[in-house]
Order: C-alpha cells, then structure tokens, then sequence
C-alpha cells in the first residue's frame, strides 16, 4: 500500500512516497531555514507563503522520485496538528484537494505520532509496545507507545520543550538561528565541570520536565559574569547545559522504563539529532540492558516520510477525514481533532 505523505507544520514543505509504512520510496524536504535565520527564528507569515510557493513543485517530484503517478496512491496523509497554524493549513488544504481530485482517502496525521513513526522507516522490526522520549523545539513527552495508533503521556514538560530551551541558550551565547546544532558543537570542544547548572525538578511529578529554568540559569549566568567583567567561557557554558540536559532525560527516561518494565526505548523528533543525548542514551540503555532506537539523522527532523508511515498505521485504524478537515494548532498526542468517516 503507498501512502503520500505531506508535511507542512512549520518551516519545512515535505512530501513523501512511502509503501506499507515501512518503506521508503521517496522523501522530499525543502527547507527555509537559511531565510529564517535572517530573524533568528521562524516568521509564521513567511513560512506559510514559502509552503505555498513549493507545494505543488515538491509533490511531483515526490512522485518523479518514487516512480509513481498519482493515480497508483493508495491514500494521502497530512500533518493536521500541531503547528503553526498558517502552515498547517496550507498542506492541510492541499492534500484535501489532492485527495479530491484523485478519488483518494484523506489520512490526518498528528505530527507527534509521525516523530515516533521515523523509527519505523528504520527498524522494520520494531513494534509497540515502547517506551519513547519525544524531543523537539515545540515538544518534550515521555510517551508508552501501546500500539501504533495508541499512546499514553507519562511525563512531560511545564513550560519551555527542550529544543526551544536549547535555542534560547545559545541565543544568548551568540549563536545564531537554528541554536541547538551549534550548541551541540560547542559542548565538544567545553568543558562540563567549568559552570555548575541546577537540575529542576517538578515537585510530585517525577517524569516531568521544566527547561525554563534551566534556560534561566544559563542567562543569569552570563549576565552575572559579565557584571563582574569576567570572561564567559562559551564552549564550556554549552558544554554544562548539554550534560545537564543530558542528566535530566536520563533520569527521567530510564525512571519510567523500569517502572513500566520496558525493554525497548525510542528518540524521536529534531532533538534526537542530538550527540551528546544519543551516546548518553546508548550507554544508560547498554548498562541497563534495554534496546535503544534512534531515528537517523535525516528522519530526525520534520519530514514527509514520518506522515507517510503513521498515516498507513492511521489507515488501518479507519482515521479517514472528510473534506471538512481543518488544522488544529495544540492537540495532545492522545487525542484526535477530525471527523472520521
């Protein structure tokens, strides 16, 4: 079964090709990321007029690549939800469009459960149940994963996701847009015993996050050391954030595999990319005895591809949509925001 998959949520317009959810025909990514980093973040209104602007080029190309026309789809999946809204209703509009036009089901994705979904593309044998962490700019959750269409939060973050606190960091650092991936850099080369950051805690809720603080942390210290006219040592400063960082996950992560008796533990989203977060995952895993799965670094991101392979887990559960389908900015992972026909 191929499953066309698009991806609009933020500033990324993907389309993907992708047969029995697994494997992958075609993936085409166009990102603004280099326009973007002009404003040191992404602008809502550009990235829905850029998505408009490629849509239909990447499609067929998706398409070209795959070596399929449209009529050999077997249904077209859309991220719906969550995101920026202008975004999502570009690729929401028109893959219904597309949907219509080529008599195919509608298949509404949530974006969530495509991060998850990446690791299916690479491990053909990984099935639920599992524990994943899902890491990004906009989310951080700790998700028991019951079955492909079925997933229960276990712990989450109170204010800023991980990959947004990363990006303040390293703003404040002198970094500029997209943070994290230089951020990631710099911590190489720093080292992590240099500065001493706080590990926030939520009192009663122990797989929960709160990375604001941390963030806040990371200010005051570089306000504080320049009020003293003492020199801030940038590479050791990202080196501490990523090793707090890293600590926090960890425990947080591998707290609630032991409690749920887990013996598989999935990264997922941008955040994944991480290197310092991977190789601490892959050690606390190896010592503990537990599979870890790691999307590769091109399914890390948003794509097409991730769409594409939910929506064909999605289709078997009869999430079909009608043309009344509309985006949805916040919608948990648990929850579905369409009206299945």
């Amino acid at each position: 079964m191929k499953i066309l998959g698009i991806e609009s949520s933020c500033d990324e317009t993907a389309v993907s090709v992708v047969e029995d959810g697994r494997h992958v025909l075609s993936n085409m990514v166009v990102s603004q990321i280099e326009e973007h980093k002009l404003y040191g973040g992404v602008v809502p209104e550009i990235a829905s007029r850029r998505h408009c602007e490629s849509i239909v080029n990447v499609t067929n190309l998706a398409l070209s690549e795959a070596g399929v026309a449209l009529s050999e789809i077997d249904a077209v999946a859309v991220t719906y939800a969550p995101g920026l809204i202008g975004a999502l209703l570009v690729g929401v509009n028109f893959a219904k469009g597309l949907a219509l036009a080529a008599g195919k089901p509608l298949i509404p994705v949530h974006h969530i459960r495509g991060h998850i979904a990446a690791n299916y593309l690479a491990y053909p044998e990984l099935k639920p149940p599992f524990l994943c962490m899902v890491m990004s700019g906009g989310h951080s959750h700790i998700v028991w994963v019951k079955s492909y269409t079925e997933f229960e939060i276990i712990g989450r973050t109170r204010d800023d996701a991980v990959g947004e606190a990363y990006d303040k960091a390293a703003r404040a650092l002198g970094f500029s847009y997209p943070g994290g991936v230089q951020m990631d850099k710099a911590a190489k080369e720093g080292d992590p015993s240099h500065y001493h950051l706080p590990k926030p805690r939520v009192e009663g809720c122990p797989y929960d996050f709160s990375f604001s603080g941390l963030k806040t942390a990371v200010l005051n210290l570089i306000n504080n050391s320049r009020q003293k006219g003492e020199t801030v040592v940038i590479n050791d400063v990202a080196a501490a954030f990523q090793a707090t960082v890293c600590d926090l996950i960890a425990d947080r992560l591998m707290r609630a595999a032991k409690e749920r008796k887990a013996d598989k533990i999935v990264l997922a989203g941008g955040v994944s990319a991480n290197s310092g977060i991977r190789e601490r995952m892959q050690k606390e895993c190896q010592e503990a005895g537990m599979k870890l799965y790691m999307p590769p670094l091109c399914y890390c991101g948003d794509n097409a591809a991730m769409i594409a392979s939910q929506g064909y887990f999605e289709f078997l559960n009869a999430a079909k949509a009608g043309m009344n389908l509309n985006g949805t900015a916040s919608l948990p992972i648990t929850d579905e925001k369409f009206d299945r026909i």
